[in-house]
Formats: C-alpha cells, structure tokens, sequence
C-alpha cells in the first residue's frame, strides 16, 4: 500500500467514524434501514455526499472543437434518438455522474474509476426526471449514486436502488461503448463532446487514478474475489435474463490473435436463450455487444474483479484460441 493508497484509506475510516457516530444506520446522511444488500459491503469512499459534484445538463462541443482530445484518450459513447455523444473519462473521473438528455428523453450516465465500469440508464419514473448525485459510499468497491427526490441510494453495477423509498426498483440498462477517441470519431464524426467547461475548477488533464489503474492491489474490500485473472483485466459481461456471461480480455486476445482482422473480432455466442455478436478490437481494446441484427445490446466494460464481486456465478467465455496476451490496462 502506497502513501496516498494509506492516506485515502485512513480518509475513509475517518469519514466513517464521523458518520457513524450519530447512528450505525446512517451513512453520509443516509438512511440505510432499508438497506437491501449486506450492511457491512457499503462503506465511505472518503469523499462525503456531493464531494465529487455531479453534472447536469453539461456543455458540449463539436468534434472538431475537442482538440484537447488525443489518440489515446478513452471516452464513454453513446449513440441514441439520432444524437451521438463522446463522455471522456478524463472528466469523469472527477465527476462520476452526467445527468444529460437525448433529445427529449432523460438519461443518466455513470461512471466509477474503481471498477472501470461505465453504464448508462434511461432516467424517467412515472414522467418525471430522476436526478442523481455520488453518495460518497461505495458497495463491494462500486460507486452508490443517490437520486434527489427520494435520497435514495442506487447501486450502479446492480442498477437498483438498494434503500430508501425507492429500494428495489431497477433501472433499464442502455448501451454504451467504452472505447478510444478515434475509434469512436471515426464511427460517429458529428459526435458531440462533453465540454471541460463544466463550471468546476479540476485538472482534467490528470488521471487521479493513475497509480490505481496501474496497480493490482484494490483499494476496498468485496464480497468475492476470484485469481483466475488479473484483478484489473478488463473484462466484458453481458446480463440477459438470469443468464450472466463474461468475456475476460486476455480470451478475446487470443480470439484476436487469429483473426483476419484483429480490429473487427466477431464473436457469435448465446446469452439468455438469445443470440448476440461480442464485437471486439483488439488496437482499442474495447468491445461491444449487438444482436444479430447489429441492434446494440447493453453491456458493461469492467474490471474483473468488479464484475466478479456482483456476479460471481457469471458463465466465462473461454478461448479455444492460444496465444492471448493478457492485456489488464
């Protein structure tokens, strides 16, 4: 554990400590008897409630305006309602939640730095618009949104509530592509970007995760873990049904190593009774799933040990493929 790894770990005992002192069903603010999952699995980040500010209804730029964009930055795309929109993790990692629309339509996009998962959900219930915040509480390592008219809280890699009034209730999944700035340009040139003109003072040019992403150690405790791969391997897991499939990187690797093409991988596979394709590039290192029809599928790029810490019983894609390079980051 490195200094800073120790100082964000004494950060978040304390915060603990102060939140707990008034009641040990509270949390940041919090009411968690309705808590859903295990009590002991959510616990502070280190930062309180708001301290990682939310964005709503943010500024976007043309593509051509984002020339602080390189080549190898990573982006958030999502195409929807005829609007294709770019969301660079360099400037969600200090925000964590868009609270955007396409067109007239409400949508909320999420990101967490911890477990390198990305997901985006329709954000309407009975016609009204649910607005979210980060809580500053994490479950097994994953970011805990809240919506502000309920204070709810919401688990991003469940995608439910999981206390407060709206406890149990799902949000409906839509598709998102976490890949690179010229893959995604190149599919989509009239895309729009998420400006950095966001009304917040941060260093968008800096990865406060750096040290994390490039380390194997995890930061916070999960329920499960598993050594069969890399801790942060990305991986590719696709829920349909009850039936959860995940497609570890070093597999679509070696899948990619004997392709034709290795930036256009097709991988024909069945998840809940339903066919899909696992479209995978092997130079982007992303991957994306569509149905037969080349309809997109949703989808959530993680770390594996994030996606194994909520679905540990997830099927594994295996390939019969040697060769992979087991590629984490």
């Amino acid at each position: 554990m490195n200094a800073f790894q120790w100082l964000w770990f004494v950060v978040a005992l304390t915060v603990a400590a102060a939140a707990g002192a008034t009641s040990p069903d509270a949390l940041n603010g919090f009411d968690l008897t309705t808590l859903t999952v295990s009590r002991q699995d959510v616990i502070p980040g280190g930062p309180p409630r708001d301290g990682i500010p939310a964005l709503t209804d943010p500024k976007f730029v043309a593509a051509t305006k984002a020339d602080w964009l390189h080549d190898d930055a990573r982006v958030l795309g999502i195409a929807r309602n005829g609007i294709a929109k770019a969301y660079p993790l360099d400037i969600l990692s200090w925000h964590e939640i868009v609270n955007d629309r396409f067109g007239d339509e409400p949508v909320l996009v999420s990101y967490c730095p911890l477990c390198f998962t990305g997901i985006a959900f329709k954000a309407e219930a009975g016609g009204t618009r649910r607005l979210f915040g980060v809580s500053g509480l994490l479950y097994n390592s994953d970011v805990l949104l809240y919506d502000r008219a309920t204070q709810s809280l919401w688990s991003q890699l469940l995608g439910q509530a999981v206390s407060g009034p709206a406890a149990g209730t799902e949000l409906e999944m839509i598709a998102v592509e976490n890949t690179s700035w010229p893959v995604w340009r190149q599919a989509h040139p009239d895309t729009l970007v998420l400006s950095r003109d966001t009304g917040y003072t941060r260093s968008y040019d800096r990865n406060p995760y750096q040290w994390y992403d490039m380390s194997p150690q995890v930061s916070f405790p999960v329920a499960a873990q598993s050594s069969d791969y890399h801790p942060k391997m990305y991986v590719l897991g696709v829920i349909i049904g009850n039936d959860a499939r995940v497609y570890p990187f070093a597999e679509l690797d070696a899948e990619a190593q004997h392709a034709a093409d290795r930036r256009h991988v097709r991988i024909r596979d069945t998840v809940g009774g339903r066919p899909i394709v696992v479209h995978y590039d092997y130079d982007a290192i992303s991957a994306y799933v569509t149905d037969t029809k080349d309809q997109p599928v949703p989808s959530t790029m993680a770390y594996w040990f994030a996606w194994y810490a909520f679905h540990p019983h997830s099927r594994i894609y295996h390939s019969a493929s040697p060769g992979g390079q087991p590629r984490h980051h």
